[in-house]
């Protein structure tokens, strides 16, 4: 790997893609959303009603993967991504996919494709990109690994502010609700054999409960700046 590349991983709902879209913008990198690749993969299992639990059908889906034409770019400040020509932006985002991408991406075969996709994109460019394996398996000797962590209740209220109508934002069960299926998606990206959740042996830890958004790119851009002049 010849160019720069900042790995930014951490659980859900910690500001890794807000954070490495910023910090991509202000060095003027190229960033790359990992999460929308397998989400793509759980939307194709779902679109071909994939029976996850039977090896023909992860062989389909495998298949079906392996084929398909994955891409991102920025559209008036947002990432979009499209497959195989169609926008699946709002799609991949949608209840059935959340539910269904964690099983997904156990498979080592897809993650495998998809991590083979990830370095294709990325190629001899530097790149900022977010995930939970990134530092650890995709971009092994990324030049800065960034681990992203915050309290539970804090990620859930991200979850809730983003998802919610106003009205419904602070609403106690709802947010204990958010804060629950975070719990479980950490258990299964945690407990998973194929490339756990875990945060790279080199990784600066950054705890982000209490910092904004601003605060959290500038920290990012600040490291990466510093590690770009020593290395000058």
């Amino acid at each position: 790997m010849n160019a720069p590349i900042i790995a930014i991983d951490g659980p859900a709902g910690t500001g890794k893609s807000s954070t490495a879209q910023g910090v991509a913008s202000a060095l003027q990198w190229a960033y790359v959303d990992s999460g929308s690749f397998y989400r793509a993969a759980a939307l194709l299992a779902l679109r071909y009603d994939v029976d996850l639990e039977d090896a023909p059908g992860r062989a389909t889906l495998r298949d079906r993967l392996g084929n398909a034409r994955i891409d991102q770019r920025m559209v008036g400040g947002r990432l979009r991504t499209w497959l195989n020509g169609t926008d699946i932006t709002d799609a991949i985002r949608s209840a059935a996919v959340t539910r269904t991408v964690s099983r997904v991406a156990e498979d080592p075969s897809v993650r495998s494709i998809v991590n083979q996709d990830l370095r294709r994109r990325v190629g001899d460019n530097p790149a900022v990109v977010d995930g939970r394996d990134i530092g650890t398996v995709v971009f092994p000797d990324a030049f800065l690994k960034i681990y992203l962590v915050a309290s539970l209740e804090e990620r859930a209220r991200r979850r809730a502010s983003e998802l919610e109508p106003e009205e419904q934002k602070l609403d106690a069960p709802l947010l204990a609700s958010y804060a629950q299926g975070l719990a479980e998606r950490d258990r299964q990206d945690q407990e998973r054999t194929e490339a756990p959740l875990a945060a790279a042996d080199d990784a600066v830890r950054l705890d982000t409960t209490n910092l904004d958004l601003e605060a959290q790119i500038g920290r990012v851009v600040r490291m990466a700046r510093d590690r770009m002049n020593q290395s000058s």
